[in-house]
């Protein structure tokens, strides 16, 4: 075999593997848009048996034998191989069984999860909970093999992140943050928007953000969940968004949140499809593009005042008496219990606590029994606010019954590298805020697609920041952005 043929062979193997993950991943979709309550456990079986053949394709002898002898022809080949190695030896320390069974449970306890949270029933959740932690923990010894039990599983969202480097950014982050709430608390409160909006109404605006972000709808599709999320890559890159009929913001700003991460996929270089780096690069990388959609440029005064006056001809008057008073509404600081729905001051303590929480419970630190009383006082502590149902603590976030554990600091991580985009963004584009006055994104979002997006997964997540912005990532522009906005909106 030469290494031409090699490295042929490794990549149509891939290929089927790639096709046969998207295809348990439109699975995933089904179950959080339109399957039959009824269906979960036959749901959690089908996601099990997907799991186990794409456990036995990624494990499969045949790669080590194709990765010894490939020659990769190009960067990109370089690139495939780099992470074809790395999928590999992450997948033949995981047992075949465990992979399926974690597959199968969590699947099951999305619905368990929803259910308690829709009655506020702690108690009905923490065994499945308790279960999951321990597959997960099972896991994550068989990664570590003999490290960092938490390390090993943030590398599965963000590759060369540690545990020891976000508490340490984190570190650095929290005393300016909450120096910043405490003075913006000090002023009065903005008025907030009220009133109600049909969901039908909202919709129909929250297509149109879609659209003045660059959504295909050609290859894309906007469904409700209980959680909004993305799903998918390639031509087939699908968003969901929730509606509170008192509460616009909520669908709209979920919705240009998704849009930013399947535009993403969208974006990719079609030559890289059903391909490892047809992906984005990591979660960090992803949330980096969620957020610089939905904050620095959705919640921007020029845009805003853009939605104003979309808002005004849809709605009819409401009670926001200009664009000034509809900017301060949008970016509104007040201490809540909703991560998703915490305003950018807040929003990365949010993610502070949970990092420290499962990280304890990954350590075994913290036993399950122990997580809601846990919770309640850290926030309270954090935000100065004691949570008053489950459904506003431990139970808002679907990621524990997914078994996503190591996710939840990508998104501070995202918020982090947004701030670095937008700093360069904002000197390759100067006349940004003209542009999203008209709410035409489409110089931004070019920006975005021609330095980031394009490249899918080609670098290393900090690379692939430090090749769009021409510096390293770290925390300071987004601090430095943070304190100037809200300075700005509170005359600080």
């Amino acid at each position: 075999m030469t290494n031409n043929t090699a490295f042929r062979d490794l990549m149509a193997f891939q290929r089927q593997t790639e096709a046969l993950g998207l295809v348990a991943e439109r699975l995933g979709w089904d179950q959080e848009t339109m399957m039959p309550s009824g269906a979960a456990d036959q749901r959690g079986e089908e996601m099990a048996a997907m799991e186990g053949m794409l456990h036995a394709r990624r494990t499969d002898p045949r790669i080590a034998d194709w990765l010894e002898a490939a020659e990769a022809p190009d960067a990109a080949g370089e690139a495939q191989v780099r992470l074809i190695r790395r999928s590999y030896d992450r997948a033949v320390k995981v047992p075949g069984d465990l992979a399926e069974a974690l597959a199968r449970l969590t699947s099951v306890a999305q619905g368990i999860w929803a259910e308690a949270r829709a009655k506020g029933d702690v108690a009905a959740f923490l065994p499945t909970l308790a279960e999951v932690l321990a597959l997960k923990r099972q896991e994550a010894a068989a990664l570590a093999a003999g490290g960092d039990l938490y390390d090993a599983l943030i590398d599965d969202y963000e590759p060369g992140a540690t545990a020891e480097n976000l508490g340490a950014m984190f570190g650095r982050m929290r005393p300016r943050l909450v120096a910043l709430r405490a003075a913006v608390l000090e002023k009065p409160v903005p008025k907030a928007l009220s009133g109600h909006f049909s969901a039908e109404s909202q919709m129909r605006m929250a297509r149109d953000l879609a659209s003045a972000f660059g959504y295909d709808w050609s290859r894309g599709r906007i469904d409700l969940a209980v959680h909004p999320f993305s799903s998918g890559g390639g031509n087939d890159s699908r968003i969901t968004t929730r509606v509170v009929e008192t509460d616009p913001f909520n669908c709209f700003y979920s919705t240009i949140h998704e849009v930013g991460h399947s535009s993403y996929e969208l974006a990719i270089d079609p030559d890289y499809g059903m391909t490892p780096i047809g992906h984005g690069c990591s979660m960090g990388v992803h949330e980096s593009q969620s957020r610089i959609y939905e904050n620095q440029i959705g919640r921007s005064r020029a845009f805003t005042g853009w939605m104003f006056q979309e808002m005004r001809d849809r709605f009819g008057a409401f009670d926001m008496p200009s664009e000034d008073a509809f900017f301060a509404a949008v970016n509104r600081v007040q201490p809540g219990f909703i991560r998703t729905e915490a305003d950018e001051v807040h929003y990365n303590l949010h993610i502070m606590m949970r990092f420290d929480l499962e990280r304890a419970l990954i350590r075994g630190d913290l036993a399950v029994t122990d997580l809601e009383a846990a919770w309640n006082d850290r926030f309270k502590a954090d935000f100065g606010v004691a949570v008053d149902t489950p459904a506003h603590g431990m139970l808002q976030d679907v990621h524990w019954s997914c078994g996503l554990f190591g996710y939840f600091p990508t998104y501070t991580l995202g918020n982090v590298y947004a701030g670095c985009l937008h700093q360069a963004l904002r000197v390759a584009v100067p006349d940004l805020d003209s542009q999203l006055a008209k709410g035409d994104t489409s110089a931004a979002t070019g920006w975005l697609r021609e330095n980031l997006q394009r490249h899918g997964g080609l670098r290393t997540p900090r690379a692939t920041i430090a090749h769009a912005c021409g510096f390293e990532p770290h925390e300071g522009p987004l601090l430095d952005y943070l304190e100037t906005k809200f300075a700005g909106l509170y005359g600080l």
